[in-house]
């Protein structure tokens, strides 16, 4: 069964403060954080963390998170991750222009309309709100139909919830789903169920994968017997040269008188 939201320790009541954030990054200027983890450290107020002006990258899953307020002074963000906290309003992220991929899986969001503030981000091109593999969703995925009316409010999303829906490889995951579906209604067992399979029939013809011989055209053939013949010529001319580098090496060694020879 699937948990809406992924609670924290009851005892914890986390607040981001500048201690934290140098303690966490190393950096001694809030501006200068680029990359931010804050996983799993049951925060549940994001206090000084608008301050973070330069942050492009941010994940904060798996914490007590309810607001967002402080993320609308992050404009340069472009990666968040919000998965499993309890979010029911995502009203501050319409002032991250920069953002290209969000994560809400795990959290309290019951409606489409509370979507609609994202429609101004251009930039959006991949938003979850069901991870399967994790077991996180939102209530607003009970309805079936919510990707494809997803993809109505924001048509520029590239991806939902991990899967293509438009631009490259997105017509493998419609391919897929169109599987599915054949599938499940051929196993519903209903009247219009598909008949049992019969006997498989291959795909090729028999043989089909059985290794050749390899096969030479007479293109091939003329093209070897030249490669040979030239081959046969340098070794004609590297036996003369040879022959010549000889003679050459005998008669001045007769030469022995320093005399003999003229400058």
């Amino acid at each position: 069964m699937e948990s809406w939201a992924e609670k924290g320790d009851e005892g914890e009541n986390v607040r981001i403060t500048a201690q934290l954030l140098k303690a966490k990054t190393g950096e001694f200027a809030l501006e200068s954080i680029l990359l931010l983890k804050l996983r799993g450290l049951g925060i549940s107020e994001l206090g000084c963390l608008g301050e973070c002006a330069s942050l492009e990258w941010l994940d904060l899953s798996g914490n007590a998170i309810a607001h967002l307020g402080p993320l609308a002074a992050l404009k340069s963000l472009a990666v968040l991750n919000l998965s499993a906290n309890r979010i029911c309003s995502l009203e501050p992220l319409g002032a991250c222009e920069s953002l290209q991929s969000l994560n809400v899986a795990g959290n309290l969001l019951g409606s489409l309309q509370q979507l609609q503030c994202l429609a101004g981000l251009r930039r959006l091109e991949s938003l979850r709100l069901h991870d399967a593999r994790a077991c996180l969703s939102n209530p607003v995925c009970a309805t079936g139909a919510y990707r494809s009316a997803l993809g109505d409010l924001l048509p520029g999303l590239k991806a939902i919830d991990g899967e293509r829906v438009s631009g490259r490889g997105s017509e493998l995951y419609q391919l897929c789903r169109d599987l599915d579906s054949s599938l499940e209604r051929g196993g519903s067992g209903g009247a219009g169920s598909l008949e049992p399979p019969g006997t498989a029939l291959p795909w090729v013809e028999e043989g089909y994968w059985e290794q050749r011989p390899a096969r030479r055209s007479s293109i091939m053939e003329e093209a070897y017997k030249q490669f040979n013949d030239v081959l046969q010529e340098c070794r004609e001319l590297s036996e003369r040269a040879d022959d010549t580098i000889s003679q050459a090496e005998r008669a001045l060694s007769v030469r022995s008188d320093p005399s003999s020879y003229v400058f």
